[in-house]
Formats: C-alpha cells, structure tokens, sequence
C-alpha cells in the first residue's frame, strides 16, 4: 500500500518558510489548543510536512474552511532506536520546523494530529523492546505537540510482524489509558473482502488486548479497485470483518469503521475522482461511519500540463480538478460548507491518446499469453507471460505492459 511514499518520502526535508506564529495557549511549550470536535480529527486528510513539495495549510483552510490535518509520517530512526523521528532523519525531540507548521494551523483555529508508520521505513515498533517503551516513545510526540488525536498507520512491511504489531497495539492502548480523551484511530490495508491476511491479525491482536481506537479504517486502493463502487463493496465486507472479530452489531462496527483513501491516480494506475469521492462519502455519512480522510494533500492540485495525467504524483493528482477539491469532502464529513464551491471541470482520468483505441476489456476469468493485449482504466496493455487474474496495474515485475492511455 502507497508505495509512493517508501520513494518519494525518502526526499531531502523541505525547508519550511511558515509564518512565526505563536500558539493559542499562552507559555505551552508543545503550542497546545483546545481540541476540536471529534469530526474534525476523522475528517483530517494526510499532509506530509516536510517533503512532497508541502502546501500552505493556512491557504488550504481559507479556501476550503478545512480545520484538521494528519500529518506523517513519525518513524523509528534509520540508524535504530527507539526514538521518534520525522522520515527516520529528524528527531521530533529538537524539531522547529513541523512546530512551526502546527502552531500556524492552531492560530488560525485548527489542530492536527499525527500518523505514525505509513509505507516504508522501519516503525518503532520493530525496534523499540515492548509495548510500553513503544508507548513512551509516541508519548513523547504526544507532549511535544501537545497532541489529541494520533493515528497508527499499520502496513507492510510492519504489519507482518507479529512482535512489531503487538508493540503498536499494546503502545496504542496505553496511550489511549494515559491521554484521557485522546483520538486514535488504526489504518490499514484494504482488499477486496475488507482487509488481507495480516490486516485480520491485526484485528484480532487488538482483540485479545482489549483495545478498542475510535476507528479501525481501510485503505481501499493499490489493490485492483476500480472506482467508488469497489471501494464501498470493500467497506461494507470490512464491515462483516469487524463485526465477526468483536461481535458487533452492523451499526456498532460502522461507528468504528473508517476510509482512507487516495484522491487521483493510485500507485498501481487506479483512478479515483471527485465523483468516486462523493459517492464514498455518501456511503461513509449514510452508514454513520467514524472516519473519512484521504492520501494526500500534497496531492491535491492539479498536474502541469507536462505530467499529461499519466503518471502517479507525489505532488499532484493526475486527474482534471481545481486546487483542493478533494480536501472540501473532508469539511463536508466534518460537518460543515466549504466557503466558495464552486463546479470542478469534469473528470478525465487520462487524456486518451489519438488513434489508440482500447482493446478488448480485460477479464479476471481469460488466460493471457505472451504478446496478448488488453484494455483495463482507460489504457491498454500486453501480456509479458501467461498470466491469469492478475490486474494490471504496470508494476515492473507484474505480468502486463502498459501500452499507454486509450
């Protein structure tokens, strides 16, 4: 899962130019305010500080009345240790930069919280003993930031260890007993049937310790989706998931249920517009689900016209839009109108390319050969080898070469 950022969240750190603001509670250290309401920190989008080409969060809450952001991602430090760092390379405990990006926010009448793991880099909870030295470390992020809400963004490689889950599960727990009110919310993998192998263990780790965040929410892209209908296919199996592993009720396990998905094209070549967004919204509103927020707002503008829409972006969403669209479905599920709405241009996934019209649809039941064509979002490709039920999605070990837009 977004395997962008194992790439492209390695970049240099971005010097930030934020304005000297100061925080709203007079002498606090960590900049402090009062916490918002529960809405805003489930409705937060992801906001990558530091790399990525950052956004002016203060521009992207005057123009879209956005209040949260989910910032990412704090991990273990390369070298090892249990330690919280920025990316591996900053430690949070001399950090200014993100400070000055958050006390902006804050003066201005928002909050953040902040995401720890992510895709790539080694998570404190492989290298930290167990899951009280786990705990102490994210407890120092908590009261450097004076945080109240914290996500645990748990996927591969991490959450295939069993040890390394059992620390993040034991650490989210007793961060939730210590931080009397604290939001945490658990994000993981999504499939098709809700969530793979090691997204159920999870689960059920977090059963037999008894720890209950306000939201366990799926990541329903990078995984052969196609579009809003596959995606609330995958929620409500989640759902069945929940319920099964705690014994909750249908209304029960939707009240801690979330989605976190990717605005633009996805990693593997999925593509996910205002449209789709509207639609998951409506299924995530109408099912009274806890959580809707998405990958990324460094992501939310438009490509230049050079990007052609055919590529994934660490900056931009490959996909027609105006700036921060995606980020006013964040507001609508907190609650509130977006100031200034306006139509955004329909969505064109990909420019199609003159004269190249698409082949025969791919089917997940066909037996492709070498040399084989087929058309699957709006591009065609060949078969490398003889391959059967494998989406393309143009990952250079997979069995399909894309042949471009169609």
């Amino acid at each position: 899962m977004r395997r962008l950022r194992a790439c492209l969240g390695a970049a240099a750190a971005v010097t930030l130019a934020a304005a000297g603001t100061t925080a709203l509670v007079a002498g606090s250290a960590s900049g402090a305010t009062n916490a918002l309401d529960n809405r805003w920190y489930a409705a937060a989008p992801y906001l990558m500080p530091t790399d990525n080409d950052p956004p002016n969060a203060a521009a992207i809450m005057d123009a879209t009345g956005l209040k949260a952001f989910q910032l990412a991602f704090v991990l273990a430090p390369n070298g090892g240790g249990c330690s919280p760092t920025w990316g591996g390379t900053s430690p949070v405990s001399s950090d200014t930069a993100v400070q000055s990006v958050i006390n902006t926010i804050r003066s201005k009448g928002g909050d953040v919280s902040i995401s720890i793991g992510g895709y790539g880099g080694t998570k404190l909870g492989q290298t930290c003993a167990d899951p009280a030295a786990t705990a102490a470390a994210y407890q120092q992020v908590i009261t450097k930031y004076g945080l109240h809400a914290i996500d645990f963004d748990l996927e591969e490689p991490e959450y295939e260890n069993t040890a390394a889950i059992h620390n993040e599960i034991g650490a989210a727990k007793i961060l939730q007993q210590n931080n009397p009110g604290l939001y945490v919310s658990v994000t993981t993998a999504g499939t098709a049937d809700g969530t793979g192998w090691f997204g159920k263990q999870m689960l059920l780790e977090a059963k037999s310790q008894g720890f209950t965040p306000n939201n366990f929410s799926i990541m329903p892209f990078d995984g052969g989706f196609n579009g809003a209908a596959s995606q609330t296919s995958a929620l409500a199996a989640f759902n069945g998931v929940l319920r099964s592993t705690f014994g909750w009720d249908e209304a029960t396990a939707y009240a801690h249920e979330g989605f976190s998905g990717m605005n633009g094209r996805s990693d593997t070549g999925e593509y996910f517009s205002q449209a789709d967004f509207q639609t998951v919204l409506d299924f995530a509103t109408g099912h009274h689900m806890d959580r809707f927020t998405f990958w990324s707002l460094n992501r939310d503008r438009q490509c230049s016209p050079a990007d052609n829409g055919g590529r994934t972006s660490g900056t931009c969403s490959s996909v027609a839009q105006n700036a921060w669209d995606f980020a006013k479905f964040s507001v609508k599920f907190a609650g509130a109108t977006p100031p200034g709405s306006t139509p955004t241009p329909t969505p064109t996934p990909t420019p199609p390319n003159p004269g190249n019209s698409c082949k025969a649809a791919w089917s997940s039941s066909a037996v492709y050969v070498a040399g084989d064509e087929a058309s699957y979002n709006h591009h065609n490709w060949k078969a490398k080898w003889w391959t059967q039920n494998e989406t393309p999605n143009g990952s250079d070990w997979g069995p399909w070469q894309d042949e471009g837009s169609c």
